[in-house]
This record gives C-alpha cells, structure tokens and sequence, in this order.
C-alpha cells in the first residue's frame, strides 16, 4: 500500500499543513481538561468569579483554535484525498490502455473495473482517515501523560486497560484480515455476472434465459453477502468488547477516585480532568479501531491495484522502434506460428503469404481456422510465436505501436461505436478530419442514405454501443470510420457479414476505387465478397490449404471448393 502513496508527492505540502494543524487540534484538546480541572479547583472552590471567566475565555479561545485547525485540515485533507483518487484512476487507466489482449485476459475485464473503482475507492478512504492517524496516536499518548501528570497512582488504573483492549483489536483483526481480500473478490464475481447479463440482455431475453441469469447474479450476490456478513459480525464484536472493558475501568476510576478525594490526595477539578483524558483515550481507541478496519481492507484493495500496476505487457516499444514510413506497405507472413495462452493447439501454423499495394487480400476458411488471429497478429494484438511479419520489410517489433497502428484502418468482426454523435465516430480514427471528408466517407461506406433520415444528421447523438442503429448501419459507420482515417492499410474482418447483397456489392465497387492505392486484406465467409480478390488464402484448421485466385482455387483448392458449393449455385460458379 506504501508503493501507492508514492502519488501524494505532489500534495506534500498538504500532507505537512493536515499533520502539523491536527497536532495542533490534538494538543489543544489536551490542554482543556487542565483548564477545566483549574477552574473548578480554584475558581468554583473559592467563589473566584473573575478567575472563572478568564478561564472560561481560555477555554472558549483554546476551542475555537481547534475548530479552525480542524476546519482547514478537513478542506485539505479532502482535496488531498479526491486527488489522490484521480491520479491513481489515471495511472491505472493509462497503465491498462498499454496492456495487450493477453493481459486483458489474464486479469479479466470485470477486475479490471473492479481495481479502477471500488479498490481505489478503499484505499482512498485511508486518505480520508489520515486525520484519525494523526490524531489518535498523539491523544492516546498525551491523554496518558496527562492523566499520569495528574494522578500517577489513578492512572495505574487507565495504563492496564489500554493493554487489554490492543489484545482484543489485534485478535479480532487477525482473524478479519483475511475475509477483506476475499470481498473484494467476491465483488469481481459480481461485476462479472452483471456485465455478462447487460451486455448479452438480447440473446437472454431470446433464450428466455432471464430466470437462469437471475439465480446466477443472486448466487454471487449472496455469496458476497455471507461473507460480508461474516467481516461486519467479526468486526461488530469490537465495540462491545471496548465499551465493556472501558466502562468497568471508568467504575473503577471513579471508586478509587473518590477514595483519594475523600483522603485530600486528589482534588475533584482533578478527578473531573482525569475522566475527561479517560474518555479521551477511549475516543482514541475508538478511532484507532477505524483505521484498524479500514488497514485490512485497504492493504487488500492496494495489493489488487499493485499487481495490475506491476503487470508489464508483452506488447511494447522497444528503444530501437522505428516509424513506419507513410508510403505504400507491403506486408508479409513469414512461417508464422502462434498459440494463445493456455491453449493445447497452435491456431496457426506455419503461414507464409504476401499481401501488396494495391491489391486485395482475402482471407476464408472455415470457423475456427484462424482468419482473426492473423489479424490480431497484424495489428500487434500479440506476437508471434515462431516466424515474423513485415511491412515493407519492417518486422512488426521494430516498429513503434502507435506507427504502426496509424497506418492500419481496421473494421472489426463486431462493429464497435461510442457514445457521442454520428460525426464523431467517424472522425474516432483522425480527429482533423474534415466534414466533407467525414461526408465522403460515410458515402463511400454506403451509410449516407441513412445517416441522412436520422433526425440531427451527422451530429444526431449515437446511444452507448450503437444499439439505436441496427447491426448494417453499425458496419457501415465502422466502415467509414476506417475510411476517414485514410490509412496505408485497409483490415476488413468479416465487415460485411450484416449487409445485404445489393449494398455489399455497391459499397465492395465504391471501395475499389477509394482504396486503389493501399494494401487491403479482407476476412470473409461470403465467397461472393472476394471472387474478384487478387489473392485468396484458403484457411483450415489453422495451415493454408490453397493461395491464388477465385479461377485457380476452384481447379485447385479442394477446401475452396466445398465453400464456394456450399454457398453458390452451379449457374453462380460457372
């Protein structure tokens, strides 16, 4: 947890002022029960009037210097705190955008939200409680001298049961400790049954699977609370414990008290300021019960956030990475294998081909043959095992990242938009670009018909994943979005799945000449996409079963002929 606090450096300053004026409220409520002690021995005892409102006036200043201390300490301590917060969110944001998928699916997408929220929100707390810190231990220590300074034989008294209420918080956190980690965790499983149901809600909803999904999500949900209920009973048991102990001690305070006032060894003001420290203690105690909850909870939280923190990507630049020229960019597979994590089988082997300017690229093969795993290669989502890839001669791990990702313009299997308008999705790839040049975009994309009937056009506002458009709609503005980029190289994987054959055919025609110049590789399961394709790899189970043209493939390629059989009529193929 210390590792983290590395990010209060610059509220340094902050941190010293909330120390020093909460050691300042400390001593302040210190000195007020001698103040007290002092009036009631000589001023109530006497009758001395003056005596008792020149104290009294000390009294009241002494209070107001506290309140103010705490007033200013409070206001720093929480733009500390919420600062604190948002730089941690932020460095864990910015870390987790540089992971590649392999961290993704290592830590899990329903932690990750999980680490960025709840747990910097716990460790956050103990930033909050920074006042408890200061406070509590620096009470706890002059309430014992004080109240030893004012009867040393009372205080035997108060000193013999602070030992046994540490023993109580020490054996009740021992045993709490290890369940903070596990709530935590118990709340991933919870995010994960809950993301899982609202981002698949329509095929729940198709299946009737909503009572299933419901016993799922109230499974978790009473997991989470069992063992909640277990912290909360375990912690519960503190304050009775501490009360019990404290009471009787203040019984036998005031027993023996009144023994020594009655002998003339102590003065009532006396006994009244030792009880004042008393309580004072105990508040302490109490407070230093707070941290103690919070600790345990927190240092679990921070361990979370510190091993995504301490987890590095695979994927990175390294000091040697180079920009990739903006011309034209030949890529090639070289003999490239690759297995994803954990699997038993490569999903690729041995893949060797070239894909040229100017030309197109198609890619098929059967479910499962690895036609997205090349594409997750190209664009650096993992690396190769074996063999290499290329552009214009590069090897993709001497080139920077954002280089090479610069000059790719990817439409993925699953058209994905954000929330904000029509015209902002498109312009996601290049912020600078130009309304028309978003508006020759979308008209390329086959998407200007209708964008044009909604309501604001261009700037009609898009609902969170574009679920007020339907899934043709969805491709084509992803469509466009690759296209306003104007990129070297054009991935299309499994674009056109959603379109019609009429529009596949007017926006395939639209892109032909759109495109000319670039490198363009396209992944599909419509023959009819691709027949006129320069270049077609057959894929399956992972090996090329055939490389050349629709004409070449059906004379050669047993595996293309059964797609295109399976898919065209016998007038079609002819």
């Amino acid at each position: 947890m210390f590792k983290l606090f590395k990010l209060l450096n610059p509220y340094k300053f902050s941190v010293v002022a909330i120390i020093a004026l909460m050691l300042l409220q400390s001593l302040s409520q210190l000195y007020l029960p001698t103040l007290l002690s002092d009036i009631v021995d000589v001023g109530v005892l006497h009758g001395d009037v003056a005596y008792i409102l020149r104290y009294g006036a000390y009294m009241l200043l002494v209070a107001m210097g506290a309140m103010v201390c705490v007033m200013i300490a409070s206001y720093l301590l929480a733009r500390t705190a919420t600062g604190f917060g948002r730089d941690l969110r932020s460095k864990l944001f910015s870390h987790v955008e540089s992971f590649s998928l392999h961290e993704f699916d290592k830590v899990g997408t329903s932690s990750l939200i999980t680490r960025t929220t709840n747990d910097i929100a716990q460790v956050q707390q103990v930033i909050v409680m920074m006042r408890m810190f200061i406070g509590a231990p620096t009470m706890l220590i002059g309430g014992v001298i004080m109240a030893t300074y004012k009867d040393a034989h009372l205080a035997i008294v108060l000193i013999s049961v602070i030992p046994i209420l540490a023993l109580a918080i020490i054996g009740i956190m021992f045993k709490g400790l290890p369940l903070f980690k596990v709530l935590q965790v118990k709340i991933d499983a919870i995010n994960l049954v809950l993301r899982e149901n609202l981002t698949g809600i329509r095929v729940i909803r198709a299946f009737n699977r909503s009572g299933h999904e419901q016993m799922k999500f109230e499974k978790a949900n009473l997991d989470y609370t069992q063992t909640a209920i277990k912290v909360n009973t375990i912690m519960a048991t503190m304050m009775p414990i501490m009360m019990l102990v404290f009471n009787l001690g203040i019984v036998v305070i005031l027993w023996y008290g009144g023994i020594r006032i009655d002998s003339n060894q102590m003065q009532i003001g006396d006994l009244m300021a030792f009880i004042q420290y008393a309580m004072q203690i105990m508040f302490s105690m109490f407070m230093m019960t707070m941290i103690f909850m919070m600790i345990p909870r927190a240092s679990a939280s921070s361990g979370r956030i510190n091993e995504v923190l301490t987890l590095t990507s695979t994927i990175h630049n390294t000091k040697e990475a180079m920009t990739l020229p903006s011309d034209q960019a030949a890529i090639e597979f070289k003999h490239v294998t690759f297995s994803y994590p954990g699997a038993e089988q490569p999903a690729i082997r041995d893949i060797s081909f070239r894909a040229e300017p100017g030309e197109i690229t198609a890619i098929i093969g059967g479910t499962g043959s690895g036609k997205t795993t090349l594409i997750n290669l190209l664009l650096r989502f993992y690396d190769v095992n074996e063999g290499s890839i290329t552009i214009d001669g590069h090897p993709l791990p001497t080139l920077k990242l954002d280089s090479l990702r610069q000059q790719i313009g990817y439409v993925p299997q699953k058209a994905a938009l954000f929330s904000g308008t029509v015209a902002d999705n498109i312009r996601f790839g290049r912020e600078t670009a130009t309304d028309e040049e978003i508006k020759q975009a979308a008209q390329t994309a086959q998407a200007a018909d209708f964008i044009a009937d909604l309501k604001d056009g261009y700037q009609s506002v898009l609902a969170q994943g574009g679920t007020n458009l339907s899934g043709g709609q969805k491709q084509r503005l992803a469509i466009a979005r690759a296209l306003a980029r104007k990129p070297e190289i054009y991935v299309f994987d499994d674009s056109f799945s959603a379109l019609d054959f009429k529009t596949d055919a007017r926006l395939r025609a639209s892109l032909k000449a759109e495109t000319a110049q670039a490198t363009k590789i396209i992944v599909a399961q419509r023959v009819s996409t691709i027949m006129d394709a320069n270049r077609i790899i057959v894929l399956e189970d992972g090996r090329i079963a055939g490389i050349g043209t629709h004409a070449e493939l059906m004379s050669t390629c047993g595996v293309y002929q059964e797609i295109v059989a399976s898919q065209l009529s016998e007038e079609e193929i002819a």
